[in-house]
């Protein structure tokens, strides 16, 4: 469970907005989004496999 401390001086949007930004780095948004439909794993090694040969088109073009 997050937790953010609230001081007296703070401002309650950038409490909200530090809350936020510790809630997307804890990658729980994006776990529940890819558990929300079910997905083949021939599927997953197809979409791994298009992003690295992706990655290397962009690194091979990069080295010339």
């Amino acid at each position: 469970m997050l937790r953010i401390q609230v001081n007296e001086k703070e401002n309650i949007e950038r409490a909200l907005k530090r809350l936020k930004r510790k809630f997307d780095k804890t990658g729980t948004k994006r776990q529940l989004q890819s558990r929300k439909h079910y997905t083949k794993p021939s599927e997953v090694l197809r979409r791994q496999l298009q992003k690295a040969e992706h990655i290397q088109t962009l690194k091979d073009q990069e080295a010339f």
